[in-house]
């Protein structure tokens, strides 16, 4: 946990995170001088932040490993610490100070000694996930690399195997973009989708997040193709379903809630009222919908409001309502109260004419119009 005033760059990155690098690299690499590594490394934080601190750690120890890359990968491996907690399943991401083989990795090996690069990437990833640096080998060697990840997504060790999804997700976070196809992603994912370990399957579904925002066809295409084969736990496939699909969900797309059993023509009558149509900043504005069926219909309930911009403009943001089911006969009444926080750092409200769109199984059923007061 980040302590109140403390950055995540000085949490992860400071005397003893460093002094327990500099201990791996002298214990593995003969005539290492772990106190120049620490100085060095310690003296080049405060100008940088948590990224740039990976690179620096990274710039220091090349300072005192050998020139030669295949000597230097053979030093690295011998200053790894154990591998990761085999027996975990989840939620074992590593230490950012373990990323040093991986930025050596594309420095030195991936123009001239890509084979023996991505030896180290296989090492290292079981310490520190090498998500970051195997996108380097999927761009500049597409045919080498998709052969390596279609071998690991068999490794006995998970972290091996989430690295072959994680590494290669569309959209991850913080890294450069990638040249793959979505041909040469679908027989890694094939391959990973009935996994054991929540630890690869949350990466396998937030690969499908992030390729839904693109091809969302291609990812019920291949959700229903799993479900089909049955390699998964189905509880489990149900998870993940949810999760890869969640972008979608929130858009309304049709197909993403009839693969979840939402239909948008399903046989409902939908009544919304407001409470007030005059609501000042800081107070809630408050509706009821009211659903009504002749028959059992799941149901999945969300909102979006509609918000009053500079210059006449509007932007839009959905939220979630309820998940359930109505039954023939027995109205389904939910009740919200929306609080609209003035002076928020995040998203700045603006007196003004707002909507709420109720929107049920992905098909908007009623507006409400209210007008946001400063009073």
């Amino acid at each position: 946990m980040v302590a109140q005033g403390e950055s995540m760059a000085d949490a992860l990155f400071n005397p003893d995170s460093v002094g327990q690098l500099a201990a791996e690299f002298a214990a593995g690499v003969p005539g290492f001088d772990a106190a120049r590594f620490a100085r060095d490394a310690l003296a080049g934080f405060e100008s940088r932040a948590l990224m740039a601190r990976m690179e620096w750690l990274a710039d220091c120890a090349q300072a005192q490993l050998s020139p030669e890359f295949a000597v230097m990968a053979d030093q690295l491996e011998a200053a790894m610490p154990a591998p990761l907690d085999p027996d975990l399943t989840d939620d074992d991401f590593g230490h950012f100070i373990h990323a040093v083989p991986g930025i050596l990795a594309v420095r030195h090996g991936l123009q001239d000694a890509p084979d023996r690069a991505l030896d180290l990437l296989l090492a290292a990833t079981q310490r520190f996930s090498m998500e970051f640096y195997i996108r380097d080998f999927i761009n500049h060697w597409p045919e080498k690399t998709q052969a390596r990840l279609i071998d690991w997504a068999q490794h006995d060790n998970y972290h091996v195997r989430r690295l072959v999804s994680e590494g290669t997700r569309p959209k991850l976070p913080w890294a450069k973009a990638i040249t793959m196809s979505t041909q040469a992603r679908q027989p890694l994912l094939d391959a990973l989708q009935g996994d054991k370990t929540r630890y690869v399957t949350r990466s396998v579904a937030n690969h499908l997040n992030d390729l839904s925002k693109s091809e969302p066809d291609t990812v019920l295409q291949w959700l229903g193709a799993w479900q089909a084969g049955g390699q998964q736990d189905p509880k489990e496939l149900g998870w993940m379903t949810k999760h890869a699909l969640r972008t979608l969900i929130k858009q309304g797309h049709e197909g993403a809630m009839g693969h979840l059993g939402y239909h948008a023509d399903a046989p409902i009558a939908v009544r919304a009222t407001l409470q007030d149509t005059h609501v000042a900043m800081a107070q809630a504005v408050t509706f009821q919908v009211e659903i009504e069926a002749s028959q059992t219909v799941p149901l999945l309930i969300d909102y979006r409001i509609r918000f009053a911009r500079p210059g006449g403009k509007t932007s839009e943001k959905v939220f979630k309502l309820k998940q359930t089911e109505v039954h023939g006969g027995k109205p389904c009444v939910v009740k919200k109260a929306h609080k609209l926080k003035g002076g928020a750092s995040t998203f700045t409200l603006h007196p003004g004419a707002h909507q709420i769109i109720v929107q049920v199984n992905g098909r908007d059923h009623a507006t409400l119009d209210f007008d946001l007061t400063q009073t």
